[in-house]
Protein backbone atom coordinates (compact mmCIF):
# COMPACT_ATOMS: atom_id res chain seq x y z
CA UNK A 1 0.00 0.00 0.00
CA UNK A 2 2.87 2.37 0.71
CA UNK A 3 4.23 4.02 -1.24
CA UNK A 4 0.91 4.87 -2.90
CA UNK A 5 0.79 4.30 -6.64
CA UNK A 6 -2.34 6.46 -7.16
CA UNK A 7 -3.35 9.42 -5.00
CA UNK A 8 -6.82 10.94 -5.38
CA UNK A 9 -7.30 14.60 -4.47
CA UNK A 10 -10.89 15.93 -4.52
CA UNK A 11 -11.02 19.50 -5.82
CA UNK A 12 -13.88 21.95 -5.37
CA UNK A 13 -11.79 24.98 -6.38
CA UNK A 14 -11.70 26.33 -2.81
CA UNK A 15 -8.60 27.52 -0.96
CA UNK A 16 -8.84 24.51 1.35
CA UNK A 17 -8.94 22.07 -1.58
CA UNK A 18 -5.97 23.87 -3.16
CA UNK A 19 -3.99 23.35 0.06
CA UNK A 20 -4.88 19.65 0.07
CA UNK A 21 -3.94 19.38 -3.62
CA UNK A 22 -0.53 20.90 -2.89
CA UNK A 23 0.00 18.31 -0.16
CA UNK A 24 -1.15 15.52 -2.49
CA UNK A 25 1.20 16.78 -5.22
CA UNK A 26 4.11 16.86 -2.77
CA UNK A 27 3.37 13.26 -1.77
CA UNK A 28 3.04 12.20 -5.41
CA UNK A 29 6.39 13.78 -6.22
CA UNK A 30 8.07 12.18 -3.21
CA UNK A 31 6.67 8.69 -3.88
CA UNK A 32 6.54 8.81 -7.69
CA UNK A 33 2.76 8.38 -7.54
CA UNK A 34 0.15 9.24 -10.12
CA UNK A 35 -2.18 12.02 -8.99
CA UNK A 36 -5.87 12.06 -9.91
CA UNK A 37 -7.81 15.29 -9.35
CA UNK A 38 -11.53 14.72 -8.81
CA UNK A 39 -14.38 17.22 -9.07
CA UNK A 40 -18.05 16.41 -8.58
CA UNK A 41 -20.80 18.41 -10.28
CA UNK A 42 -24.23 18.25 -8.59
CA UNK A 43 -26.63 15.97 -10.45
CA UNK A 44 -29.55 18.33 -9.96
CA UNK A 45 -28.02 21.77 -9.60
CA UNK A 46 -30.16 24.62 -8.43
CA UNK A 47 -30.63 26.68 -11.55
CA UNK A 48 -29.96 30.39 -11.40
CA UNK A 49 -33.03 32.53 -12.13
CA UNK A 50 -31.70 33.57 -15.55
CA UNK A 51 -31.53 29.93 -16.71
CA UNK A 52 -34.75 28.50 -18.04
CA UNK A 53 -35.79 24.96 -17.06
CA UNK A 54 -35.61 24.16 -20.78
CA UNK A 55 -31.87 24.92 -20.81
CA UNK A 56 -31.01 22.71 -17.84
CA UNK A 57 -29.00 20.26 -19.96
CA UNK A 58 -26.98 23.13 -21.45
CA UNK A 59 -26.35 24.49 -17.97
CA UNK A 60 -25.18 21.10 -16.66
CA UNK A 61 -22.90 20.70 -19.68
CA UNK A 62 -21.46 24.15 -19.01
CA UNK A 63 -20.68 23.14 -15.41
CA UNK A 64 -18.87 20.04 -16.67
CA UNK A 65 -16.97 21.96 -19.34
CA UNK A 66 -15.91 24.65 -16.88
CA UNK A 67 -14.73 22.04 -14.37
CA UNK A 68 -12.80 20.15 -17.05
CA UNK A 69 -11.14 23.36 -18.25
CA UNK A 70 -10.01 24.27 -14.72
CA UNK A 71 -8.85 20.73 -13.94
CA UNK A 72 -6.92 20.45 -17.21
CA UNK A 73 -5.07 23.67 -16.34
CA UNK A 74 -4.29 22.33 -12.86
CA UNK A 75 -3.00 19.07 -14.36
CA UNK A 76 -0.72 21.03 -16.73
CA UNK A 77 0.69 23.01 -13.79
CA UNK A 78 1.25 19.83 -11.78
CA UNK A 79 2.93 18.14 -14.77
CA UNK A 80 5.48 20.97 -14.85
CA UNK A 81 6.65 19.70 -11.45
CA UNK A 82 7.36 16.27 -12.96
CA UNK A 83 4.20 14.64 -11.56
CA UNK A 84 2.00 12.36 -13.63
CA UNK A 85 -1.54 13.64 -13.19
CA UNK A 86 -5.01 13.26 -14.64
CA UNK A 87 -8.51 14.28 -13.67
CA UNK A 88 -12.05 12.97 -13.44
CA UNK A 89 -15.32 14.86 -13.30
CA UNK A 90 -18.22 13.05 -11.70
CA UNK A 91 -21.91 13.87 -11.39
CA UNK A 92 -23.84 13.02 -8.25
CA UNK A 93 -26.03 14.32 -5.48
CA UNK A 94 -23.86 12.51 -2.93
CA UNK A 95 -20.42 14.05 -3.49
CA UNK A 96 -18.61 11.81 -1.03
CA UNK A 97 -19.92 8.60 -2.62
CA UNK A 98 -18.92 9.84 -6.08
CA UNK A 99 -15.40 10.64 -4.82
CA UNK A 100 -15.16 7.12 -3.41
CA UNK A 101 -16.52 5.60 -6.64
CA UNK A 102 -13.94 7.47 -8.73
CA UNK A 103 -11.15 6.56 -6.28
CA UNK A 104 -12.08 2.89 -6.60
CA UNK A 105 -12.31 3.15 -10.40
CA UNK A 106 -8.77 4.62 -10.51
CA UNK A 107 -7.45 2.02 -8.02
CA UNK A 108 -6.44 4.75 -5.56
CA UNK A 109 -4.12 3.83 -2.72
CA UNK A 110 -4.60 7.13 -0.86
CA UNK A 111 -7.14 9.97 -0.76
CA UNK A 112 -5.98 13.44 0.31
CA UNK A 113 -8.94 15.64 1.21
CA UNK A 114 -9.50 18.89 3.09
CA UNK A 115 -12.23 19.92 5.47
CA UNK A 116 -13.75 23.35 5.06
CA UNK A 117 -13.66 24.29 8.72
CA UNK A 118 -17.44 24.35 9.11
CA UNK A 119 -18.69 24.28 12.67
CA UNK A 120 -21.97 24.66 14.53
CA UNK A 121 -25.29 24.66 12.77
CA UNK A 122 -23.73 24.92 9.31
CA UNK A 123 -21.89 21.62 9.83
CA UNK A 124 -25.02 19.99 11.25
CA UNK A 125 -27.17 21.18 8.37
CA UNK A 126 -24.78 20.36 5.53
CA UNK A 127 -22.65 17.59 6.99
CA UNK A 128 -19.15 16.99 5.82
CA UNK A 129 -18.10 15.37 2.57
CA UNK A 130 -14.64 14.79 4.04
CA UNK A 131 -16.11 13.17 7.15
CA UNK A 132 -18.12 10.71 5.07
CA UNK A 133 -15.11 9.92 2.86
CA UNK A 134 -13.05 9.15 5.98
CA UNK A 135 -15.79 6.88 7.37
CA UNK A 136 -16.47 4.92 4.18
CA UNK A 137 -13.15 4.78 2.32
CA UNK A 138 -11.49 1.40 1.91
CA UNK A 139 -8.08 3.05 1.44
CA UNK A 140 -6.16 5.38 3.76
CA UNK A 141 -7.38 8.98 3.85
CA UNK A 142 -5.20 11.95 4.74
CA UNK A 143 -7.59 14.55 6.15
CA UNK A 144 -6.27 18.10 6.26
CA UNK A 145 -8.23 20.26 8.67
CA UNK A 146 -8.97 23.80 7.58
CA UNK A 147 -8.30 26.57 10.02
CA UNK A 148 -11.39 28.70 10.64
CA UNK A 149 -10.80 32.16 9.22
CA UNK A 150 -9.21 34.65 11.56
CA UNK A 151 -7.69 32.03 13.89
CA UNK A 152 -4.09 31.78 15.09
CA UNK A 153 -1.63 31.25 12.29
CA UNK A 154 -3.72 33.21 9.78
CA UNK A 155 -1.35 35.64 8.10
CA UNK A 156 -3.95 37.50 6.06
CA UNK A 157 -4.50 41.17 6.67
CA UNK A 158 -7.83 42.93 6.62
Amino acid sequence: MLPPRVIVSPVDFSVHADDALNTAADLALRFGSELCLVHVVPALPKLPPEVSIFKEADYEQALHSDAEKHLAQMVREIAQRGITANYAVGTANDTSMEILRIAEHHHADLIVIATHGMTGWHHLAFGSVAEKVVRLATVPVLLLRARPEGKAGDTSTT
